[in-house]
């Protein structure tokens, strides 16, 4: 498996986030060498929040049922008895002018529904990724956008909002997601209001990680260039 401790550190160090990058396996069976969530959760998304702040764990599909978007983007069915929570859920948010209905079947879902799903900071993750989901400002995350340019990575995934989480199977299509973060999630994760996310599949950060650097010193130089630009040619007002 990658060093992903020195992944994580280097992702910090060099984009100044103030939150753990995050790793996230989809499981097809029950792993036996991590340990199981206990307790419950409002959401999908605030399994993110608990693996930025240290915890390794794998949920499974009961422990989303609170979530009705969370378990539909994750192909993760309701018992019947919740199925009207999905209902009511999406009838309260076209009501209020959130969202249509007709919006919903275009929202990207995983194709199968995993087993269980490992969440764990990116250094300390027991199983290699399927999704590594960072969070930073927007210059830091545009950083990351450039170094996928840079290594021939898809980035033609639209800006994606509302939900967040809709940006975990639209990564495993196979394109770095930038996201805004909606509503629901910067409540359940505490995002900060000058924060979105990034995500980007396990095996694609190898390669983004490579172009970084680069990209990084390119955009320092770049900066210099049009600070002294901006003063050279800009008119004085007085």
């Amino acid at each position: 498996m990658e060093n992903y401790k020195k992944i994580e550190k280097e992702l910090i160090e060099t984009l100044q986030l103030t939150r753990r990058p995050i790793a996230i396996t989809f499981c097809e069976s029950t792993p036996h060498d991590v340990v199981k969530f206990t307790g419950t959760q409002p959401s999908s998304c605030s399994f993110w929040r608990l693996a930025a702040e240290g915890q390794v764990f794998f949920t499974e599909s009961s422990d989303h049922y609170n979530c009705a978007i969370g378990s539909y983007t994750h192909n993760i069915p309701l018992p019947q008895e919740r199925t009207v929570e999905l209902e009511q859920t999406l009838g309260m948010m076209t009501e209020l002018g959130y969202i249509k209905l007709e919006e919903v079947p275009e929202i990207p879902k995983l194709e199968q529904t995993p087993r269980a799903i490992v969440y764990a900071p990116l250094a300390d993750t027991p199983k290699s990724p399927d999704i590594v989901l960072i969070m930073g400002q927007p210059a830091s995350i545009s950083l990351l956008h450039e170094a996928a340019l840079s290594a021939g990575i898809s980035t033609k995934a639209p800006l994606l909002g509302r939900p967040t989480c809709m940006a975990l199977p639209a990564t495993k299509k196979g394109a770095v997601v930038t996201s805004l973060g909606c509503i629901g999630n910067r409540v359940y994760t505490d995002m900060e209001n000058d924060s979105c996310y990034m995500t980007v599949a396990g095996l694609d950060l190898i390669v983004i990680m490579e172009h970084l650097k680069k990209i990084v010193t390119a955009n320092e130089a770049l900066n210099k260039y049009h600070q002294e630009r901006r003063q050279a040619l800009s008119a004085s007002s007085t």
